[in-house]
């Protein structure tokens, strides 16, 4: 029987240097994560049997189980059990993309969502670095204590893991709910964007800079003006009179310069028109959702607060109908703002009915917004009286059967117009033959008498 060795589909063995190439510690070892690299080796069995347990609905992705074990009630054992890598439910949901399941496991409280396996990661950096920009989002705004300054063992944070492999969208989010962007990792003492020009993220290094030049999201703030600032000068400039030499330059410029596509200005018409169709109060879109925080817009380092934090020191009404503040990792409420004389309540004409009582409350919307639409912005619909006329309905004309096995060309109007000349020139002959005919008959008829 031949040997592993002797065996010529196998090729050869390990040499005698790999022990020795083995432990070559370089600067060129991979800076990714075992878990983001491996592939998936899990088969995909067809189970008939629902999940008993918490981590096997998490494994599975099965959203009715999970709902059944969760109203039955589970213990902190149940809904931290760990797997061979040490990773719970949550986070295998995770890794695996499964929005369903995140969304439903922030009601457990016995969570623990900065939990760390046995490679350092917990469920942010996980969803960080495998770009999954919902989950990110979701843990990040209803799961509470999140910490986003976690470290593996190589010093890592979710925010230098989202660098390394690009995201864009969770570089953002990140930073837009605190994560501190001067973080380096404790072997080498490198930051983001060291990581980022050294793993050739060119993309994500321009979105950094991009949000530094610009660290506070002023479009989601009540104070912000949907108007762009330099509009008035550039009108101005090209309603000036201009004389005979600069439109003769004009002319020339317009002719000899080349137009090739450029990247949009900063602060140009086009990022105007970005801030302005995802700002609170823009013109452009027909509704829009107030935030837990109108006079605190979101900023570069500025901790942000979920909402299961904000339940805790204020109550749900306070909430929809005071203004709530969290700057600077504290939380404070401000008085409502008085509204002016002129505006007019979209709830005055239906607070008295009963139908507002039985509504619940739609994702902390102010009452003021919480039945305003596009079509009817004062919040009462019409009734609206359906009645049948007493003229009858006019009967469509029947068209005629084509022969489905062949193709017809297009009637047009001037052949059409033509076809009817035509048919008129026929009759006006057929007349007068007939009229022929009708005189020859007679004169036949006299010459007989």
């Amino acid at each position: 029987m031949a040997s592993a060795d002797d065996d010529p589909h196998l090729g050869a063995g390990p040499s005698e240097d790999a022990d020795i190439l083995g432990n070559d510690s370089s600067d060129s070892d991979s800076v990714f994560s075992d878990d983001s690299l491996l592939p998936d080796y899990e088969r995909h069995e067809v189970r008939t049997e629902p999940a008993k347990t918490l981590y096997q609905a998490c494994a599975r992705n099965d959203s009715t189980s999970l709902g059944r074990i969760l109203e039955r009630g589970v213990t902190k054992e149940e809904a931290m059990e760990l797997d061979i890598n040490a990773r719970t439910g949550l986070m295998v949901a995770v890794a695996k993309g499964s929005v369903d399941i995140v969304t439903m496991l922030h009601k457990c409280p016995f969570i623990d969502i900065n939990h760390q396996d046995n490679d350092g990661n917990t469920a942010l950096m996980i969803a960080a670095q495998a770009g999954f920009i919902t989950i990110l989002n979701y843990i990040l705004n209803f799961y509470s204590a999140v910490d986003t300054e976690i470290r593996d063992p190589r010093g890592f944070t979710a925010l230098i893991k989202a660098g390394l492999q690009g995201r864009e969208e969770c570089v953002s989010a990140l930073l837009m709910h605190g994560a501190d962007v001067n973080a380096m990792d404790l072997v080498q003492g490198r930051g983001i964007k060291d990581w980022v020009l050294r793993t050739g993220r060119f993309e994500t290094l321009n979105r950094l800079r991009r949000l530094q030049a610009h660290p506070v999201a002023e479009q989601f703030c009540e104070s912000y003006v949907p108007e762009w600032p330099e509009l008035k000068h550039l009108v101005a400039k090209a309603t000036a009179p201009k004389t005979a030499t600069q439109k003769l330059r004009q002319r020339i410029k317009d002719g000899l310069t080349f137009r090739f596509p450029q990247d949009p200005q900063d602060n140009g018409v086009m990022d105007h028109m970005v801030r302005i169709t995802t700002g609170l109060h823009s013109p452009l879109i027909s509704t829009a959702c107030r935030p837990l925080c109108p006079t605190s817009p979101p900023e570069i380092g500025k901790r942000r607060f979920a909402v299961p934090e904000l339940l805790e020191k204020h109550s749900s009404r306070e909430l929809e109908e005071s203004r709530v503040s969290h700057s600077n990792g504290s939380v404070t409420s401000a008085s409502p703002v008085a509204a002016p004389a002129n505006s007019v309540s979209l709830t005055s004409c239906c607070q008295n009915s009963s139908r507002n009582d039985s509504v619940p409350s739609r994702g902390f919307i102010p009452h003021s917004m919480a039945h305003r639409n596009s079509i009817f912005p004062s919040g009462c619909i019409p009734k609206i009286e359906v009645t049948r006329s007493g003229e009858p309905t006019p009967k469509k004309e029947k068209k005629k059967k084509r022969d489905k096995a062949f193709l017809e060309p297009p009637i047009w109007k001037y052949k059409e117009a033509r076809e009817e000349r035509k048919k008129e020139k026929k009759e006006k002959e057929k007349n007068k033959e007939n009229d022929k005919k009708s005189k020859g008959s007679k004169k036949s008829s006299k010459s007989k008498t």
